[in-house]
């Protein structure tokens, strides 16, 4: 009999990446709406940013929003929609979810605005994309895969392409 990894063809057993481009965020502090169903509710207002990429490079605009939930396992569940738009003038829309844990000291470190060492917990986003923009069109059918760390004044992340 065989197993499943047995007939799975060679180029499916490896996962490859290219850097897709840097960002930040610059959120305001989080409303705190409170202990809902879904967690501990709360949702900063994106006040803008930027993007640096070998393909892609521009700005992040104000007005997206970061919404937080805080779970019972300690670890922080994100959803963000945010717009960018290129340094020559396309807008694209980028949405994406993710989650921040680690130790329960670093968390609470990193809450109270101390920056900790990245390896010292986890924060991992998975974006997507949409643009009518035939330029950057390719974005549309991909899927990124991001690393961050959190900065007092928000997050930053290296976003690579899944190929």
């Amino acid at each position: 009999m065989n197993t499943l990894a047995s007939i799975l063809p060679r180029e499916m057993t490896e996962l490859h990446a290219r850097p897709l481009f840097i960002f930040d965020l610059q959120v305001q502090p989080a409303s705190m709406i409170g202990n809902t169903p879904d967690g501990d509710r709360r949702v900063g207002i994106i006040l803008g940013g930027r993007f640096e990429g070998e393909r892609l490079r521009g700005k992040l605009h104000s007005g997206g929003s970061d919404w937080q939930s805080l779970r019972t396992d300690g670890t922080m569940a994100l959803d963000v929609r945010t717009v960018m738009e290129t340094d020559d003038g396309h807008l694209i829309g980028m949405t994406y979810r993710g989650m921040r844990h680690g130790p329960p000291a670093v968390m609470e470190r990193i809450a109270r605005g101390e920056v900790m060492s990245a390896s010292e917990y986890y924060l991992r986003i998975a974006p997507l994309f949409e643009t009518s923009s035939d330029k950057y069109g390719w974005l549309n059918r991909l899927i990124g895969i991001g690393i961050g760390h959190r900065l007092p004044s928000g997050p930053i992340y290296q976003v690579f392409e899944i190929l």
